[in-house]
């Protein structure tokens, strides 16, 4: 760690802006770390938000000792972004424990960082700066503040982003990205990415929206060009049809309905993407399979045995993903009271093929079930 803990150590200074420790090693240790300097009593400190589970703790820690304790938890971690007011780095750590260190120097230099102790919430598109889109699709004003009923959208959308945030490292900034959101509707999610990666992270992207409705896709396409957005196109499809692209870089699937999201996942998997990110919907199809005489007590209760069927569909989903060489995590999108439909699958390639396709099974069987997404990676192999 001496390597990080030298670089740490060189910018943790007045020009130190924030950091993003993400990629954990252990499912039961923190999901991701978020570091900042704070004011505290007139003096500089940096503040460790430690989120693990539906909680986030706080720590402050002096700016002398912050690089070891931020080095410290990065044994824990496979990736940080660091940013100061004169460059990005992106810290990567092999599972062999190499650690790769690039650095890439700002255009223009950043303001300052907001040191204050008792800050609101910062998002990543932020409030009071008009957004294009967001004036055009409503959750903004003219000038930038954000429309009270559309607030929850506003968040939505930023923690989305707080998502691609986290991969970015997994994403060649030397090359054309190519991005493929199945399911796109009317695109709040799919504008934001393009603005972010492309407008504000600097990405060589290209990003085709799919969708079935056509007045949506018109609409989008209509937006699209207005903004000058010349990489980010939209075109009417389903997608279990869909053969435009040999190689994709990111699959995105949100609220894609039931199997809809299967056939995305396998798409993904045969394209060999490197990150998926995926909000499904709907899950019908394991609600009219699944059977089991230990949990008939339970399954009698329709409202329940739906819940649990679509806990079950998204748990095998992650495990097919995990057996073709990803590693899967189940977030939580945004919060159970805005929407109950809030379960998002993350999954980057790794490309060491889990030794699970046993346990998924033992599974199936218990359960009577046989999950599409099963069933179009076994057709074809990996599709």
């Amino acid at each position: 760690m001496e390597e990080i803990i030298k670089l740490l150590n060189e910018n943790l200074n007045d020009t130190f802006l924030n950091a993003v420790l993400s990629n954990p090693r252990k499912a039961d240790g923190p999901s991701k770390i978020k570091v900042r300097p704070v004011l505290i009593k007139d003096e500089r400190m940096i503040q460790l938000e430690v989120f693990k589970g539906n909680q986030a703790f706080h720590r402050n820690a002096a700016m002398e000792e912050a690089g070891f304790i931020i080095a410290e938890q990065m044994e824990n971690m496979k990736q940080m972004q660091l940013e100061t007011s004169e460059a990005l780095y992106t810290v990567l750590i092999s599972k062999k424990g190499k650690v790769t260190v690039r650095r890439k120097s700002r255009k223009k230099e950043a303001g300052p960082a907001d040191i204050s102790h008792n800050r609101k919430k910062q998002y990543i598109l932020k409030e009071g700066v008009a957004v294009p889109f967001l004036k055009d699709l409503g959750v903004m004003t003219e000038d930038g503040k954000v429309v009270n009923a559309r607030f929850d959208k506003f968040r939505q959308i930023n923690r989305f982003l707080e998502f691609i945030e986290d991969i970015l490292p997994q994403l060649d900034k030397g090359k054309e990205v190519s991005i493929l959101d199945f399911g796109c509707g009317k695109s709040y999610l799919t504008f934001a990415m393009y603005y972010y990666l492309h407008e504000l992270k600097g990405y060589d992207v290209r990003i085709i929206g799919l969708d079935l409705k056509s007045d949506v896709i018109r609409r989008c396409n209509e937006l699209s060009e207005k903004y000058g957005y010349s990489k980010l196109h939209f075109l009417e499809g389903d997608i279990a049809d869909y053969t435009g692209a040999d190689k994709v870089d990111m699959v995105v699937t949100l609220h894609a309905c039931d199997t809809a999201t299967d056939y995305a996942l396998a798409k993904a998997v045969g394209w060999d993407a490197k990150v998926i990110l995926s909000v499904p919907c709907c899950q019908h199809e394991l609600n009219s399979q699944i059977k089991n005489d230990v949990l008939g007590p339970v399954m009698k209760y329709g409202l329940l045995k739906e819940r649990f069927a679509a806990l079950v569909t998204d748990g095998l989903r992650a495990e097919y993903l995990v057996s073709r060489g990803y590693d899967a995590q189940i977030l939580e999108f945004i919060d159970m009271e805005h929407t109950p439909k809030n379960i998002l699958i993350r999954a980057v390639k790794t490309g060491r093929k889990g030794e699970n396709q046993d346990t998924i099974n033992i599974c199936e069987e218990f359960l009577h079930v046989s999950p599409a997404l099963g069933r179009l990676l076994d057709e074809k192999g990996e599709l």
